[in-house]
């Protein structure tokens, strides 16, 4: 609001004091930083004494952990301040104009909203538990079903791939050589700031790969040519997944204070740089990336992030005084995930989300080497002492602080390991 306030300014010609630095991607991002972590650490404290005398609080299982008494009681649905820091900024900050700016805004509510009703729903039934006098047990039966989840995952994944492929606003371009054959409509040669490039449409989706010389891959190709007038279905199946997968994967990791919030913050400035470095044409013309018109401004709401996490850490870093619940971590999951694909790296993801993934990956061998041993020997047995992963870790003596902190050390190096690939070939 406050970034179409100052263009009109500047078209009307009315001159007001620092509004030459909305004209800088680079200034906004700044104060979008800046702008998101006051919000998190003034109005944080306010939401979580209001938290504590509606009584939300978190319900701790007997694992046989250490310390997780202690977290009894600690006030969860904390992501409302994390998703609160992120819009703001970016409404008034950030280009509304831009399509990929109003589908990242979609995402965080979508998914915020879906983690809010589940969080919800799991304190109201403790809540109706406790006036029944009855114990109350910590289960999945006490929220949003798991299908109901899912299925909010899966809208999105249908959104994002649908914007991506039929928005017109929403092309890349590709450096023209001069040799190529491709006839096709949505591949056309235009020129673009003295240079012969290959625009292609949004109807043609493409991404990287990692690594590999010409990097660039059209899903067309998984295809045959007589089924390529339906590689967006393709598409959109492949989106659903990675959408369904990283939020869950996020959620999953949010098991210790500080822990998703610190690798989605650190996550965030690896997109951050992709989308800088897609988004402006000099620098995508020297690390010989395709160029996204528009995609700076997506680097708005990626500082944004940032600095929400950054300030929800004031409060969840351990000893945690709140937890995000559902509504943060699926939330930023689903928006990690959202954003690779819009900058054309989702095939990096499981660099970047490396941790998300061994969390994932841990939990589906525990369960599924527990029924295979179960149905083979009788008695189902265990690859690790506990999962998720970190639980592993808990259960082998190590302090949640060493924990979290060294999982922000794995990322910080898959993080670099991601974008070294910019210049690895």
């Amino acid at each position: 609001m406050l970034y179409h306030l100052f263009e009109w300014f500047k078209e009307t010609g009315i001159k007001f004091p620092g509004s030459a630095l909305f004209q800088f991607i680079t200034s906004r991002m700044l104060m979008a930083v800046i702008l998101s972590m006051v919000i998190s650490a003034l109005f944080g404290k306010r939401l979580i004494n209001l938290l504590r005398r509606m009584q939300v609080g978190e319900s701790v299982r007997e694992l046989g952990l250490e310390g997780e008494q202690q977290k009894k009681g600690t006030p969860t649905m904390g992501g409302v301040i994390i998703i609160m820091a992120i819009l703001v900024p970016t409404l008034l900050l950030a280009d509304l104009g831009k399509a990929y700016v109003r589908l990242m805004i979609f995402s965080t509510i979508w998914l915020g909203l879906i983690g809010f009703i589940d969080d919800y729903l799991k304190l109201r039934a403790k809540k109706i538990a406790q006036q029944r006098g009855v114990p109350y047990k910590k289960g999945d039966k006490d929220g949003l079903a798991g299908w109901f989840k899912v299925l909010g995952q899966v809208a999105l994944g249908v959104v994002v791939a649908t914007t991506l492929t039929f928005n017109s606003n929403t092309p890349v371009w590709r450096d023209y050589i001069g040799k190529s054959t491709d006839t096709a409509a949505n591949v056309i040669k235009r020129e673009l700031d003295g240079r012969q490039m290959l625009f292609v449409a949004p109807d043609e989706p493409i991404t990287t790969i990692p690594f590999v010389k010409g990097h660039e891959f059209r899903y067309s190709k998984l295809l045959p040519e007589s089924a390529r007038a339906y590689t967006w279905i393709l598409y959109m199946l492949i989106v659903i997944f990675i959408i369904t997968a990283v939020s869950n994967g996020a959620n999953i990791t949010d098991g210790l204070d500080g822990l998703a919030t610190g690798v989605s913050a650190i996550i965030g400035v690896c997109l951050g740089i992709f989308a800088y470095a897609s988004g402006n044409f000099r620098f995508a013309e020297y690390l010989n990336i395709m160029y996204i018109p528009n995609l700076g401004e997506l680097s708005i709401f990626i500082a944004a992030m940032i600095g929400a996490c950054v300030g929800f850490l004031w409060y969840n870093a351990y000893p945690a005084q709140v937890f995000m619940g559902d509504t943060g971590s699926l939330m930023l999951g689903g928006v990690i995930a959202a954003l690779a694909i819009i900058v054309r790296k989702e095939l990096l993801i499981p660099i970047f989300c490396g941790v998300f993934l061994v969390e994932n990956l841990s939990v589906m061998i525990q369960v599924g080497y527990f029924k295979y041993t179960k149905r083979k020997y009788g008695e189902g047995r265990r690859v690790f002492l506990m999962s998720p992963l970190h639980h592993h870790y808990q259960k082998l003596g190590y302090n949640e602080s060493k924990i979290v902190t060294r999982f922000w050390i794995v990322t910080l190096c898959c993080i670099v390991f991601a974008i070294v690939t910019l210049k690895i070939r």
